[in-house]
């Protein structure tokens, strides 16, 4: 198979492959295959020339000034607000919260809504898979509260069955939050009726896009969550922004997060009252570069389209399990199918350390993420110390899931185990 040809013929590799510079670049003499997404993703051209372009142009401090560069910066900034709106399907532009990332997102909402409506003897419900961002914020929680964090299993296959979200989440739980694809498994979740069931018991429900958001189309009003919050830098934007949404008759009920300028109405000696939405929640001068890279990011995504990238991902995904499946001693954890996963495969070579397998696998210029992945509680249930990941997006290639396996292949060989 040519590596540059999709199996989905409306979606063009090589050509969108133009558009990212650092996919050219040698690592040890060799073409990179870049197969760690899941930790970050790279940026194409009109995402680097978008910012490139408002700090040459329209570089200001947003929100503060009559002037062209204050006006400019506000129309840029907000501009990336009302995109962000739109491509995750939410009602208002006041119910989108620019941030640092999702892990400052979710610790917002565990600071203000927590804090302030969590009490003691609530539970709380998470997923053992999620990421230590949607873990240590309501440890925090249920400790200062007095609440009760309470964990969902995944089955063998790594995925969370209806009886055991079912019976995990009671009348006495009030909040529920979940990632919507798991950054180490893959899985994808059903989000849509855990929410539906958490609101039947009167529970909030915080949905974790981080890894979703840039490869599925998201529709928060669908799913019908209370919070959803995702990360910039995991699709094509720059690092240091990401989003919070959350339903408006939330969010006003919350205090403030952070407190300063621009989140104010009027000040005196002793006294303050707030902005209203969302500069409630943007105190201080906001990353407007960030805001401009992920609006980008997201005209980027949606020239290309959601759905064609998530078949493209789900063929790739299917042909990486398939070859991987063919080396006797790769452990691969989750599911062995793509009905329920996403492009992230965690896995362990027998005999050998996540680490060694990365480092071997970079002399072939191969790039993959090993460790616990920020997961370990999951390491834990699974019986694992860490694991190795690769983790793929719609600019990966066939050949390069060829070179990533071949240099697999080799792992044990370069370790003295004998032939690969």
């Amino acid at each position: 198979m040519n590596g540059l040809d999709a199996k989905i013929t409306n979606i063009n590799v090589k050509k969108i492959r133009e558009d990212f510079p650092i996919l050219s670049i040698k690592v040890n003499g060799n073409d990179l295959v870049y197969l760690d997404n899941g930790a970050t993703t790279q940026k194409p051209i009109p995402v680097i020339k978008a910012v490139e372009n408002y700090n040459e142009n329209y570089n200001g401090n947003p929100h503060r000034g009559a002037h062209y560069l204050g006006i400019t910066s506000t129309e840029a900034y907000e501009g990336a607000r009302e995109k962000v709106r739109e491509f995750i399907g939410a009602k208002k532009c006041s119910e989108i919260i620019f941030t640092r990332n999702a892990t400052e997102s979710l610790n917002l909402i565990a600071y203000t809504y927590g804090i302030n409506f969590i009490n003691k003897g609530d539970e709380i419900v998470i997923p053992i898979s999620e990421h230590h961002s949607n873990i240590l914020p309501w440890q925090m929680i249920s400790r200062a509260k007095g609440a009760v964090l309470k964990y969902m299993y995944t089955d063998k296959n790594g995925r969370l069955t209806e009886e055991e979200y079912k019976s995990k989440i009671t009348d006495k739980t009030k909040l529920v939050s979940i990632a919507q694809m798991s950054n180490v498994l893959g899985t994808k979740y059903p989000v849509k009726e855990i929410a539906k069931y958490a609101h039947e018991k009167g529970a909030v429900v915080i949905v974790d896009g981080a890894q979703s958001a840039p490869h599925m189309k998201v529709d928060v009003c669908d799913i019908d969550v209370d919070f959803f919050v995702f990360s910039g830098h995991k699709m094509l934007s720059s690092m240091g922004i990401g989003v919070l949404y959350g339903k408006e008759e939330l969010l006003l009920k919350m205090p403030p997060f952070l407190r300063g300028g621009d989140m104010i109405e009027y000040v005196t000696e002793q006294e303050a009252t707030f902005a209203e939405l969302p500069y409630k929640f943007e105190a201080g001068t906001q990353n407007v570069e960030g805001a401009v890279s992920i609006g980008a990011a997201i005209d980027y995504l949606n020239s290309i389209g959601l759905d064609k990238i998530e078949a493209y991902e789900k063929e790739l995904t299917e042909y990486t399990l398939e070859k991987i499946s063919e080396i006797e001693y790769v452990t691969v954890y989750g599911a062995k199918d793509t009905e329920h996963r996403g492009g992230i495969i965690s896995f362990n070579v027998k005999d050998v350390h996540p680490h060694d397998v990365s480092t071997i696998l970079n002399n072939y210029g191969v790039a993959i993420r090993a460790g616990h992945h920020c997961a370990q509680p999951l390491m834990k249930y699974l019986g694992i110390q860490s694991s190795s990941r690769a983790s793929f997006y719609f600019y990966n290639t066939y050949e390069e899931i060829d070179k990533f396996i071949e240099g697999l292949r080799q792992v044990r060989k370069w370790l003295g185990y004998g032939r690969s």
